[in-house]
């Protein structure tokens, strides 16, 4: 509960120094790129079930994108506050092989990959050290998850070189416990607050590219009955390009 009061905090902070000061300079624009994520914790075997690895090697890829803006918080430019807006799919994978045990002598391996993609609004509201074209961001990230979907897909390897794959993916489930397909998420929790560190460049022309880490501090397993909070908290680094463009 410290580590979210000190990130509102800042994130109130970082508003308040907009509006006293403002230098000119300011940018916006766009966002897209890639989210490789996880979710990890004590408890996560409550969402996942078995067989789960937690190692960076086995993150889940995903995307993102969004708009941003940059304002200046000091005439040089030095620091600014940088909010942006972002939809972006984060989530977790289990994959295991099975090589031995088969009814037929014909199979010579099951593979099993099962995915679930989380969908996200992230709302960074970051602090920004500009040196040259070099930056740092610091700050808070506020997160709605508005909904999921299971994917899962076995692949079934055959002696004489073929292989069959099936799938079985469930539909959109959305938060709100109004069923679209075989929707139903009542065990994950609907908001998110993570704490959001990165590095990156930018052109004088507003082209960036930057690497990001973020991680939860909210329970990703939904708590409103239970005494003790599980421990499952999302993970995810994202790589992104952007375009700030002046607006004077």
């Amino acid at each position: 509960m410290k580590k979210i009061a000190l990130l509102a905090a800042m994130g109130v902070a970082s508003f308040s120094a907009v509006h006293a000061q403002d230098a000119g300079g300011f940018r916006i624009g766009v966002k897209v790129g890639g989210t490789y994520s996880n979710i990890s914790g004590d408890n996560v075997s409550q969402i996942t079930g078995a067989n789960y690895s937690t190692d960076l090697g086995d993150y889940k890829l995903g995307y993102n994108v969004g708009v941003g803006a940059s304002i200046p918080l000091t005439s040089d430019g030095f620091f600014s506050f940088a909010p942006e807006l972002l939809y972006n799919r984060k989530g977790y994978e289990i994959k295991s092989k099975q090589t031995t045990g088969f009814s037929s002598p014909n199979i010579t391996s099951v593979e099993d990959e099962q995915q679930r993609v989380l969908h996200y609004l992230d709302v960074p509201l970051l602090a920004r050290i500009n040196a040259g074209g070099l930056f740092f961001e610091l700050g808070p990230q506020v997160s709605y998850l508005f909904g999921s979907k299971n994917k899962q897909q076995t692949t079934t390897k055959y002696s004489d070189g073929t292989k069959d794959k099936q799938e079985n993916n469930s539909g959109f489930r959305d938060y709100t416990g109004v069923s679209r397909d075989e929707a139903y998420k009542a065990d994950l929790a609907q908001f998110d607050i993570s704490g959001v560190a990165g590095v990156g460049y930018m052109t004088e022309g507003g082209i960036s590219l930057g690497l990001r880490y973020a991680r939860g501090f909210n329970s990703l397993i939904d708590t409103k009955d239970q005494d003790n909070e599980p421990k499952a908290f999302n993970n995810a680094f994202t790589l992104q390009l952007g375009y700030l463009i002046p607006t004077r």
